[in-house]
């Protein structure tokens, strides 16, 4: 017989947890492991806000998967477009463009989240992310550009302009990404001595009341305190009304002069969720407590891509997009897969949030481990061994505490690679949202496959 084929979409925490039990309990032959992804490394996307401040290095934060020593699992090198679960077919368009089937037995969709996006004139155009390594990349680039631009500018206007800077979202990655930008643009200034400090000026704005509400209103306070003391202009309840290539306009009636916006505003799951034509909560595919798509023989998913129900709490809450979350679901849907190919029961997911950490680079940072209330060098202490301790490689940890290390000690550097430097790159360039298949395509795709066998 024919070993069972076991097809995983993602390489993020759940998808990476997912194949690292898969990989480790199943007895060999016991059957056959696949993993879609474009790029072939597990990004740890909370230290991305150091990566664009240059406290770390692109790869310190990119594990490889082909270091692993098992190589028990496939890697197709492309990125899934569809889902005919009826056909028991993912489609997958691979880096070269060609576009091939990969029919399974066992689907898993950790197919993560994409930048959440509004109708905002000039939005897409103007704005930069920060979900993905090219992103954090060219934000450091991009900030450090601007100063140079500036500092060689004879016009006090464009000075002025390329020294505002806009991060939008007041949750953990924009605070994170405001903070740490904002550290790197201030220790700049002693080496740009013909730029005014008054002119550099970070806003930071949320639409909501409350800066990172899940930690609770005392730590947010002190983070939204830390900020504002370091000339960060902390702007609630306000949001982007229009976004252009050289000013902001917001919400409040504020026109900005402005060469960079970040937008952190939230995310939202995989457009690969909208092809299987399923049952979706608030945009992520509907599971039940064991993580399988209900009506959908074989398919599974988890973290961000999946309302997964958190049975901690009896007021039918769903599991937050977290990367503690992602992780532990990954493995718990290994466990089940496995108990599925042994005709052995299946467990529902169970976790309880263990806490949030927020470092705010330097010595500043917020924490919460395990409802204990910390802020300044303890909480920074926390923040980062918690990191530290969830990266997956001994190498990956190395390079990390090397790289804090020697940031600590030598300070930062303000080098920039100048790739893209005459080319404005916005988030339509980096998530490629648009390069997904409606489920009628789907099923005429491989209908068709299947009458040209």
């Amino acid at each position: 017989m024919a070993r069972p084929r076991i097809l995983v979409v993602g390489a993020g925490f759940a998808g990476i947890e997912c194949v690292r039990r898969l990989e480790r309990s199943l007895a060999p032959g016991e059957a056959d492991i696949a993993l879609v992804t474009p790029f072939s490394y597990q990004l740890y996307l909370p230290l991305l806000p150091q990566v664009a401040s240059g406290v770390l290095t692109p790869q310190s934060v990119a594990v490889s998967l082909r270091r692993s020593r098992r190589h028990r699992t496939r890697i197709v090198p492309g990125g899934a477009i569809g889902v005919d679960p009826k056909a028991k077919v993912c489609v997958v368009r691979k880096i070269t463009d060609e576009i091939v089937n990969e029919p399974y037995d066992y689907l898993v969709l950790a197919a993560g989240s994409v930048t959440r996006t509004f109708d905002i004139p000039g939005l897409v155009e103007n704005a930069r992310g920060m979900k993905t390594l090219a992103e954090a990349a060219y934000i450091r680039d991009h900030v450090i550009s601007q100063l140079d631009l500036a500092d060689a500018s004879q016009d006090e206007a464009e000075r002025a302009s390329r020294l505002q800077f806009v991060v939008v979202g007041g949750g953990y990655a924009g605070t994170e990404t405001a903070a740490c930008l904002q550290r790197l643009t201030t220790n700049a200034l002693k080496h740009y001595p013909r730029l005014d400090p008054k002119l550099i000026k970070w806003h930071l704005i949320d639409i909501a009341p409350k800066l990172m509400p899940e930690l609770g209103d005392k730590l947010g306070l002190a983070a939204l305190d830390i900020l504002r003391d370091r000339g960060i202009e902390v702007s609630l309840g306000v949001s982007v009304a229009e976004a252009g290539p050289d000013k902001v306009t917001f919400t409040d009636g504020r026109v900005l002069p402005c060469r960079t916006l970040i937008w952190t505003a939230g995310v939202a799951a995989s457009p690969l969720v909208a092809t299987l034509d399923a049952e979706t909560v608030r945009g992520r595919l509907a599971v039940s407590p064991e993580m399988s798509v209900p009506g959908a023989d074989g398919v599974f998913a988890l973290g961000d891509a999946a309302a997964v129900p958190d049975l901690t709490k009896d007021d039918g809450a769903i599991c937050p997009p977290t990367a503690q979350h992602a992780m532990r679901q990954g493995r718990a849907l290994a466990d089940n897969l496995i108990a599925s190919l042994r005709n052995r029961p299946l467990q529902p997911y169970v976790h309880k949030d263990l806490g949030l950490v927020v470092d705010l680079g330097g010595r500043d940072a917020v924490s919460r481990p395990l409802g204990i209330e910390l802020k300044g060098m303890p909480a920074q202490a926390v923040a980062r061994g918690y990191h530290w301790s969830a990266l997956r490689t001994n190498v990956a940890k190395t390079r990390v505490m090397t790289n804090w290390m020697l940031n600590a000690i030598a300070g930062d550097d303000f080098v920039r690679t100048g790739f893209q430097a005459r080319k404005r790159a916005t988030l339509r360039d980096f998530e490629y949202t648009d390069a997904y298949m409606t489920p009628d395509e789907v099923r005429a795709h491989t209908a068709s496959a299947v009458l040209h066998g």
